[in-house]
């Protein structure tokens, strides 16, 4: 039996196409695209071609709002830090309490070390924003209202452009942290207010190591890294080519296949996620009605998510936790936290996330695996013993109410 891959809101196989792509630039076209000479002007012809393909599958209106950095994290960590620092009547930040770490932790830091004041806007139990909390956390001081476009956890999808429009009838400005969604669902920035939107080559079946920053034009900036004219003086340091060149040709099989392939990636997700509720006792976590075509998060009442991982890795399938590891126990998603998930199946979230790769032998593997290993595993709980026991003895829940 081949390995099964369904972490790919992790991290996605790179395209072979892409990895072609990538080759020449290592030891054939290996100048610097910054030089004058032939060598340089060849490899920034082709940084130029990958940067109108980036535009393209975002929908941007021009290829100059393009800045390749190295991926999600800087781009973020980039357009919050810039927009405080160009804006010196404005030192507030709203977020949400479900953003990807790359967010909150930047927050934080800015919290302890400038004492910058950040509103986290809540959710509901699907995820969904609470579009009128996010309304009045807007203000006269707002520098920047950053929101994720997709949910990593749950694949919950945002109203991103709403909200743009919102930041902008309150004067800040608007980040969405994209890194999720792009390649997976359109876009088209130039019709929307978007000021600055982040993403990363290794979530769309690029090279790691590479992103993109979209900054509409116009929009003030203060580059986060210094040093050289590169990309327009607004990100230092000599262009890493073979990752732009790879990160390029993603975003064109992306643009080519996005339809096509995530409808096929959708009916695949939704097969999986039928057969596994037929084992009973999960739900599925997230807006169900609005989510990426990729992603299901089930939730498994009274198992732990880590001893489900385990098993499923054992037998060849990788999938993620809807926990996260923190000072070597382990602690509930803030995600799911956020969204009020039950305390009997808070620890029990397992994500699923497919990609193009992906095929029905997977899903049919999964399927035929998953169910031996709950049982299993509700044979050692002993809250799920305990919880049966009150089924079968409707008495003693009256007792244990009294």
């Amino acid at each position: 039996m081949r390995p099964v891959y369904f972490d790919n809101n992790a991290t996605t196989r790179t395209d072979p196409a892409v990895v072609a792509a990538m080759l020449p630039y290592f030891s054939e076209q290996f100048g610097n695209a910054s030089s004058a000479h032939a060598f340089g002007s060849e490899v920034a012809g082709a940084v130029r071609q990958a940067r109108k393909s980036l535009q393209a599958l975002l929908g941007a209106a021009f290829d100059n709002e393009i800045v390749f950095t190295s991926g999600g994290t800087e781009s973020n960590n980039s357009a919050i830090l810039s927009a405080l620092d160009t804006q010196d009547d404005r030192d507030e930040i709203v977020t949400t309490a479900v953003e990807h770490p790359a967010i909150l932790s930047l927050v934080e830091y800015l919290a302890a070390s400038r004492g910058i004041k950040t509103h986290f806007v809540g959710v509901d139990a699907q995820g969904r924003l609470d579009i009128e909390a996010y309304r009045c956390a807007l203000g006269s001081r707002t520098a920047i209202a950053s929101v994720m476009s997709a949910n990593n956890e749950t694949g919950t999808l945002f109203p991103v452009e709403q909200l743009a429009v919102m930041a902008h009838d309150a004067g800040a400005l608007f980040h969405t942290d994209a890194v999720q969604a792009v390649g997976k669902v359109p876009f088209d920035l130039k019709s929307t207010g978007i000021d600055m939107l982040s993403l990363s080559g290794h979530k769309l079946h690029g090279p790691k190591g590479i992103g993109g920053l979209y900054l509409r034009k116009g929009t003030p900036f203060n580059p986060l890294i210094r040093g050289g004219p590169q990309e327009r003086r607004r990100r230092g340091g000599t262009e890493n080519v073979p990752g732009i060149i790879g990160l390029g040709k993603a975003a064109e099989l992306a643009t080519a296949r996005m339809d096509e392939e995530q409808a096929r990636v959708r009916a695949l997700r939704d097969r999986l996620e039928q057969g596994i509720l037929q084992i009973g006792n999960c739900c599925v976590l997230g807006d169900v009605d609005n989510r990426l075509p990729n992603t299901s998060n089930i939730a498994f009442e009274h198992l732990e998510g880590e001893a489900i991982i385990h098993h499923l890795d054992r037998a060849g399938i990788a999938a993620s936790l809807g926990s996260a590891c923190a000072s070597g126990s382990m602690e509930p998603s803030h995600v799911l936290r956020a969204m009020n998930v039950p305390m009997t199946a808070l620890r029990g979230a397992i994500r699923f996330s497919l990609s193009r790769d992906n095929t029905i032998d997977d899903v049919v593997c999964v399927l035929n695996l998953l169910p031996e290993i709950i049982a299993k595993l509700r044979a050692l709980s002993p809250s799920w013993q305990e919880r049966a026991h009150i089924t079968a003895n409707p008495s003693r829940s009256a007792e244990l109410t009294l």
